[in-house]
């Protein structure tokens, strides 16, 4: 009997604090701009310098991650290195530098920050 008596007392002090530690629902929007530049009509120098822009039209009030990356992705990879990151992902445009890559016409950007977004292919030449 004092046992379950025991029990029940533990039970009872105990399941309020499984309650307390439940985690908070916090509404956030994730944000999808698309990237504009480059295009299929873009063709991108080894070492030049050149412009990335994405629609920042009807952002949600609330951003999961407001600060924003950017990497080429050719194929189905995307490589390790950021061209440039920590930026606002409200911006619009960024400069990039263009990495000694292979050349072809299959690549792309991918614009992190609440997510990752892929701008069309596009062709790197030497």
């Amino acid at each position: 009997m004092n046992f379950t008596l025991f029990f029940t007392a533990v039970f009872a002090l105990l399941f309020p604090l499984s309650v307390l530690s439940a985690p908070v629902h916090v509404s956030r929007d994730v944000y999808v701009p698309a990237v504009i530049l480059p295009n299929s009509s873009s063709v991108w120098t080894v070492g030049s310098t050149q412009t990335v822009t994405w629609d920042t039209s009807n952002p949600p009030s609330q951003i999961t991650n407001p600060t924003g990356s950017i990497r080429l992705r050719k194929g189905n990879k995307t490589l390790s290195t950021d061209l440039i990151s920590g930026f606002s992902i409200l911006d619009g445009k960024v400069q990039v530098q263009v990495p000694s890559v292979e050349p072809g016409d299959d690549w792309r950007v991918v614009l992190f920050g609440d997510s990752g977004n892929w701008s069309g292919a596009f062709t790197i030449k030497n």
